[in-house]
């Protein structure tokens, strides 16, 4: 039985041999042809080719170990260095630079109003042109015609030089017609022009702000300036004419506050009260921390997974207030209606507030006293009324009118300023034609596809 499997392992050991040797010689004597001597239906071996050199005179990434793990090894290749971008591309270099237009494109080419300011002293309305970030001024008596494709402004302010961006606040100096822009995602500056700017000019001034400022107020008599600021969660306040890297004298911010990504923002200098308007993205965050960062609130100390959703609110504070300070009444709930509340207006004379509410397409009417969940006293909205997704409002007390900035239709509507109800504007100003819809589309961080509705979706 032992020699028996002693002969059949030299036997094994020994066919071994003979195709280690069989395949030596075939892999090592060149190209050749192996000629089936019968057909086969399955796949067969047609030839054979030894590799070429592999070409060693280019770049080539650092050889990793086996034993080196993932993280080490992506951290190795990140560290080494980038090509030249002047290095020519071998003439064996597959790699081509591709000029061609896309097949197409989704762009609104009109612009979209985000804000609205009244010169009364020149009879002009001025608006926000966010989407082409321009500063647009019409007189103030200015009516599209139905048959019109949109009226043309007297003049505009845009281009490079003006340092416009996501232009999202506006405000104009009542006593020298200048004009405070404020800039809110890709610039962290408000700029300031004269009342005769015209085209691609610089500011005459600019001020440092926190990332993401977006509502502006100003107490006149006291030359102060009120910015709210979304990310950070907090109003800062500086003096009227600050310029370049002033610091707030001011702020409103803190957890005790309850602000939650303010937009807008409204002044009672009658009373003392500031109105701040709040969408309601709320976070927590660790005390002192938040009054850090470039220029004010900087987001700094955010307590990692604090972020929620609240009911979106008005919330209202004494208009000295620094620091950490519960308000002192909110405005919220079902009954109010409030829904991505955006820029504000206040009647000081009637002690009205008047509330652009961007989710709900209307503008709401509030008495500046109201706490709790309220209904309005007053509401705008209906299909008559033109208003579709409002970011804007102001009064031309001169005038007594109500002018709302809608960012869903292109329009500038204009009402009476007891207006109530379903009711038609007095004026539109549009700036396209009327069956041209607002795509909205403001700074698209990504893009993808939903194959079961067949719809493109962009988060903006």
């Amino acid at each position: 039985m032992k020699m028996k499997k002693l002969q059949n392992g030299t036997w094994i050991i020994g066919m071994l041999g003979v195709v280690a040797a069989v395949s030596w010689v075939v892999l090592f004597s060149g190209p050749r042809v192996i000629e089936p001597k019968h057909a086969s239906r399955g796949p067969k071996l047609i030839a054979i080719h030894p590799l070429p050199e592999m070409e060693m005179s280019g770049e080539m990434c650092q050889w990793m170990p086996a034993s080196a793990n993932a993280a080490g090894a992506m951290f190795a290749l990140l560290q080494q260095p980038a090509a030249s971008e002047g290095t020519a591309a071998s003439a064996s270099d597959p790699r081509e630079t591709l000029e061609r237009p896309p097949v197409r494109v989704i762009k609104d080419p009109y612009p979209t109003y985000s804000a609205v300011a009244v010169d009364l002293a020149h009879n002009e309305i001025v608006l926000q042109d966010e989407n082409l970030f321009q500063i647009m001024a019409y007189d103030s008596m200015t009516n599209t015609p139905a048959s019109a494709s949109f009226s043309e402004p007297k003049r505009i302010i845009g281009g490079h030089h003006t340092k416009i961006e996501f232009n999202c606040g506006l405000y104009i100096d009542p006593k020298t017609g200048d004009i405070y822009s404020v800039n809110n995602d890709t610039i962290d500056t408000m700029v300031v022009f004269s009342r005769e700017a015209k085209g691609d000019v610089p500011p005459t001034r600019e001020l440092e702000t926190p990332h993401g400022t977006y509502g502006i107020a100003v107490d006149e008599a006291a030359e102060e300036l009120f910015l709210t600021v979304q990310h950070a969660a907090g109003v800062v306040v500086y003096p009227k004419y600050a310029q370049g890297d002033d610091k707030p004298i001011r702020m409103i911010v803190g957890n005790n506050t309850k602000i939650a990504d303010p937009h807008g923002v409204a002044l009672d200098t009658k009373n003392g009260w500031v109105f701040v308007a709040n969408y309601g993205n709320s976070s927590q965050y660790q005390p002192g921390e938040e009054r850090k960062g470039g220029g004010g609130t900087g987001g700094q100390g955010r307590i990692n997974g604090s972020g929620k959703f609240v009911a979106p609110s008005i919330t209202v504070y004494p208009i000295k207030t620094d620091g950490d300070v519960a308000p002192l009444r909110t405005i919220s709930g079902p009954k109010t209606q409030i829904n991505w509340p955006g820029h504000m207006a206040l009647d000081e004379e009637t002690g009205l507030l008047y509330v652009a509410n961007d989710g709900g397409d209307s503008v709401l009417v509030f008495k500046a006293t109201d706490h709790g969940d309220v209904a309005p006293s007053r509401v705008i909205k209906g299909p008559r009324t033109q208003i579709k997704n409002p970011t804007g409002v102001t009064l031309d007390k001169k005038n007594k009118e109500i002018i709302v900035a809608n960012m869903g239709n292109h329009r500038a509507t204009v009402y009476p300023i007891d207006a109530s109800g379903d009711v038609p504007p007095k004026r539109v100003i549009r700036a396209a034609p009327p069956d041209q819809p607002a795509l909205q589309i403001g700074n698209p961080g990504a893009v993808s596809y939903d194959t079961r509705r067949n719809e493109i979706l962009v988060p903006n």
